[in-house]
């Protein structure tokens, strides 16, 4: 008895259910934004996927390990910075976004600052093609929140200082961590989860 899995490219087949389930969640979207609005689907879809996010983050901190508490803020942040990377290549795969983060040179003003540049996001080519681009609230600041809740940091400054779905070039999006981070860190972080 044959099952019809010879001959099946499996990754294929994933990448056809990551744009089927991407389908879904614009469907959803418009959705809720035809029956209840656009604020409500802008603010359901916030909460969904910080929940996701918060989850993404306690992953890749137990993954990691405890952050780093070495006294030395910038090689500490470029730790940090490398999870936040982690968990955007967790949830968001390559060929649907093009991302990077760095932390910025600690001139007085920029201490405890990582810089996420969003230069492509299909979230937003997929909004502007289903025409509802005007009332769309993007939810980066809700996952960046929701990483940073799952790493085990305290963001002092959470914003988006461009934006594309502004037209901007990029999106630069503005994370301040308390430092040192060994004063940041939540208390537990939930270890049942996976």
């Amino acid at each position: 008895m044959s099952t019809g899995t010879e001959g099946v490219n499996y990754r294929a087949r994933a990448g056809e259910a990551y744009r089927l389930w991407w389908q879904h969640d614009a469907n959803w979207y418009q959705a809720v934004a035809s029956r209840f609005g656009q604020d409500a689907a802008n603010e359901l879809n916030a909460e969904a996927l910080r929940k996701v996010a918060t989850h993404v983050g306690q992953r890749v901190g137990r993954l990691s390990g405890p952050l780093p508490d070495t006294g030395d803020t910038r090689k500490d942040l470029e730790e940090l910075r490398r999870r936040y990377d982690d968990c955007g290549d967790r949830m968001f795969p390559p060929e649907l976004r093009n991302a990077s983060t760095e932390v910025e040179e600690d001139d007085g003003e920029n201490d405890g600052l990582i810089v996420l540049t969003l230069r492509r996001n299909f979230a937003i080519t997929m909004v502007r093609m289903a025409g509802s681009l005007d009332g769309y609230r993007c939810p980066c600041t809700d996952i960046h929140a929701g990483w940073s809740e799952g790493l085990g940091v305290t963001l002092t400054e959470n914003r988006a200082e461009t934006c594309l779905r502004d037209g901007d070039k990029a999106c630069r999006l503005l994370m301040r961590v308390r430092t040192p981070l060994a004063h940041a860190i939540h208390a537990t972080h939930d270890s049942t989860e996976d």
